[in-house]
């Protein structure tokens, strides 16, 4: 056996395991983009609060000064036990946020698309306040929420 078939065998397989090592470093990358689950995975206990609280009422759109669609939020309350305080809900035309009081701030509990829209930016705290975008056919709809003493309020559009 000759010297070129071996050189040729060595630069294959270094070759692959060169193009395997990129592959695996963009999928770290991109991250939970790419396979993860739109708004993150939920615990069981999680998921059970959530459904057992009560459906958020819609609300009618509004429009402001500059002519992109906003929303007025409703809250439904729930006084669910929870550490800090009130655990609330509200709603827009592109989807539905639960956001609870505690000790550090405002914190989204879980948030949901309206059928149609997707999930554009969340920022989900604990922080002074929280925020959730919804895009979708009829424009971008957000939730701004922070927390007045230990109440979930909503926050007016800029």
């Amino acid at each position: 056996m000759g010297r070129r078939p071996i050189l040729a065998a060595v630069g294959w397989l270094a070759t692959t395991v060169a193009a395997t090592l990129v592959g695996l470093g963009a999928i770290r990358l991109v991250g939970e983009d790419i396979t993860g689950t739109p708004g993150g995975v939920r615990a069981q206990h999680e998921v059970e609060r959530a459904l057992a609280s009560p459906e958020p009422a819609p609300v009618a759109p509004t429009g402001d000064p500059t002519g992109s669609p906003t929303a007025t939020a409703t809250r439904t309350p729930t006084r669910a036990p929870v550490e800090g305080g009130v655990r609330r809900s509200f709603a827009t035309p592109g989807g539905t946020a639960v956001v609870e009081c505690g000790p550090l701030g405002a914190r989204l509990v879980s948030w949901a698309p309206a059928q149609g829209y997707r999930v554009k930016d969340v920022d989900r705290g604990p922080d002074d306040h929280v925020e959730v975008r919804f895009a979708g056919p009829e424009g971008e709809h957000e939730l701004k929420l922070r927390c007045v003493g230990a109440e979930p309020v909503a926050v007016a559009h800029d």
